[in-house]
């Protein structure tokens, strides 16, 4: 059986699939054009998030059962459309959670205490001290939109911090998980959200980008916040409207962002204009980028592929 890894992924999970007798082809620069043409020859397809799977793709694969993602989220695959040919489709949530989480903390730390201006400006030779009156964690409120295993793995730090944390979700089953953490879950509704805002000092959000969840924080929501909340996200750029964000900072009702995800990846328009601003901390889509998070997705995905076609045996 053959598996098209289209995305790179750490050699432990290639090794695995070989070791359990796949034919393993990688092709980690292919390219849109390459892959409809190549795709018709595989019965599996690896990818991380630059690979688009997309309905022209699916449809022009003519052996493919199964779509796998090395990492969280769907969006960059047709779900549906994969569905509709009977091909399965797995990912590893799981991977990435730890290093995602100590991200949060770090780009949170950034943000509230100016580190890459500092940086930035005593490497030209310019002392700024007295431009950088941060704030501490200490007795803060963090809100935490999405309490998965993420947000989870984020409350437990902050708590360290000593700050009070509230958490949302639309899974009301998590308020127990969220108990149990000493943690304040808001509730499920649109209103328990609005109390998340209106009560935060700083907003870290960690949900998927569904049609339910796209520009979920936009002006209403923003005109919500505290005036000089912080808003971190590394979950999806469409989870937030840029153009509001991008006001709202410039007028101050929000003192400062940090953003590891763009609505275009690489930002260009409202999203680089949004990550070049002085109060903005911006990463590129680096949540996962650590050497422990790349293992794990890649041992978790083969080891569910070698499961997926166990089970068909």
């Amino acid at each position: 059986m053959k598996i098209l890894v289209s995305d790179p992924i750490h050699p432990d999970g290639i090794k695995m699939l070989r070791d359990a007798g796949f034919e393993v082809i990688e092709q980690p620069d292919i390219s849109y054009d390459e892959l409809k043409e190549k795709i018709k020859e595989f019965e599996v397809l690896i990818v991380r998030s630059r690979t688009k799977v997309t309905r022209e793709i699916i449809e022009s694969a003519e052996k493919l059962t199964l779509i796998a993602r090395a990492g969280v989220g769907l969006d960059n695959i047709d779900v549906k459309a994969a569905q509709e040919k009977n091909i399965a489709v797995i990912n590893a949530p799981e991977a990435p959670t730890y290093s995602v989480a100590e991200l949060v903390i770090g780009l949170m730390i950034a943000a509230l205490r100016g580190i890459p201006r500092g940086d930035m400006a005593l490497k030209e030779g310019k002392w700024i001290k007295k431009e950088l009156l941060g704030r501490e964690l200490n007795g803060k409120t963090l809100g935490i939109v999405g309490f998965g295993r993420i947000g989870q793995e984020v409350a437990k730090r902050a708590l360290a911090f000593n700050m009070k944390v509230l958490a949302y979700d639309v899974i009301g089953e998590l308020a127990k998980k969220a108990e149990e953490l000493g943690v304040e879950f808001v509730g499920t509704t649109k209103e328990a959200l609005y109390k998340l805002l209106k009560e935060s000092d700083i907003i870290t959000l960690h949900v998927p980008l569904l049609p339910s969840t796209y520009h979920m924080i936009g002006r209403d929501e923003i005109s919500l916040m505290k005036n000089g909340a912080v808003i971190i996200n590394t979950s999806r750029g469409g989870i937030i409207d840029e153009e509001a964000l991008y006001e709202a900072l410039k007028e101050g009702k929000i003192a400062a962002a940090a953003l590891d995800v763009f609505e275009n990846e690489p930002p260009t328009s409202v999203s680089l204009k949004l990550a070049q601003l002085p109060n903005v901390v911006a990463t590129p889509h680096i949540g996962a980028s650590t050497e422990e998070a790349q293992r794990k997705a890649a041992t978790i995905i083969a080891q569910k592929i070698i499961d997926h076609f166990s089970s068909k045996q």
